[in-house]
């Protein structure tokens, strides 16, 4: 074989060689491009958490550029701690907490938020005759310590011409939270509409009694990371916006869906699927303020902060002298 020829052949080969490898490229490298996030859930899974499961089995993290490892937490106030030691990219959490969390120096800000709509209530016996809080005068509540209702009990209390010489006021383990109420050891439960309602109609049916009905102001939840990770991968929390408004917003028309995801996610978890079925949409009702209506999924409402932070130094849980863009952004909602 000549000089000319054998090169040639090798250059064929060599085209060939690239080729493949350029095919192999194309196969696997969005795959490989994918940007990786941990994202830190406030509790063990509830209903608040469909978008995230419906996300993965969907693949419609994938499809964004995305891979997500969704953790499930022990508390909104302990993600909102992790994120801002660093220890995890977003925390899902009640984007209400901080305020009080940014005065003892944390570094985090709510760039979605998705139950803009105050859900703070306190349950209590669906046929009871306690219809607001002046009715709660020698009753028993239970809550737990970390509670986002625990800055608001006593400006609540006020609000009903009550403290808490005329109402007792039991603070209580997390773990312990629904056993002291379906026990009926304690007259009201102060938690949240979504989360609390559906766990209750099982044992003790109740309806609730909303802490908006005197003023009480608590954006829900949302997405939260510090400002450096804002700053610096802005694109990807982007493209987590986008995806968590797709699965919020087709999950209004098929909540059976965000159910079965939830369950395939956490089969461990043994899910009361028609409780968690309800918590969806109860969760989707808490959505919109008349601030927010009309405005993407994500999207924060500058009235509903400044509401919210009057009622948190109206409570004495923060200093007066505070800006809302210090609380929140929206540069990254579409």
């Amino acid at each position: 074989m000549s000089l000319i020829a054998a090169l040639r052949r090798y250059h064929r080969r060599v085209a060939a060689l690239g080729g493949v490898v350029g095919l192999i490229a194309a196969v696997s490298g969005p795959a490989l491009g994918q940007e990786k996030l941990t994202v830190r859930l406030d509790f063990s899974p509830w209903g608040v958490h469909a978008a995230m499961h419906l996300a993965q089995e969907k693949g419609w993290f994938k499809e964004a550029g995305l891979q997500v490892e969704v953790q499930d937490g022990r508390g909104s106030g302990n993600t909102l701690q992790l994120v801002n030691a660093g220890q995890v990219d977003v925390g899902q959490v009640q984007v209400g907490l901080l305020p009080q969390a940014r005065e003892n120096g944390a570094q985090v800000k709510a760039f979605a938020g998705f139950g803009r709509r105050t859900d703070l209530a306190v349950l209590v016996d669906r046929d009871s005759p306690i219809s607001k809080v002046q009715d709660f005068a020698g009753k028993n509540l239970v809550v737990f310590a970390a509670s986002p209702w625990a800055p608001f009990i006593d400006y609540w209390l006020k609000a009903g011409a009550l403290d808490r010489q005329k109402v007792t006021v039991m603070f209580v383990d997390p773990a312990a939270l629904w056993g002291t109420y379906t026990a009926k050891r304690a007259d009201g439960l102060m938690s949240t509409v979504p989360s609390a309602l559906p766990i209750a109609e099982a044992s003790r049916p109740s309806k609730a009694i909303l802490a908006e009905d005197v003023g009480i102001a608590f954006p829900s939840y949302g997405l939260i990371a510090t400002e450096q990770t804002i700053e610096k991968r802005g694109e990807a929390l982007k493209r987590l916006i986008r995806v968590q408004a797709r699965a919020w917003d087709y999950l209004r028309g098929n909540l059976d869906e965000g159910v079965t995801a939830m369950v395939k996610q956490r089969p461990d978890a043994k899910l009361d699927q028609a409780a968690v079925r309800e918590q969806i949409r109860l969760t989707l009702e808490f959505f919109d303020t008349t601030a927010t209506k009309g405005k993407p999924i994500g999207w924060q409402a500058e009235a509903d902060w400044v509401a919210s932070l009057k009622a948190l130094e109206a409570a004495g849980a923060i200093k007066p002298g505070w800006s809302p863009s210090s609380y929140y952004t929206n540069a990254l909602v579409d």
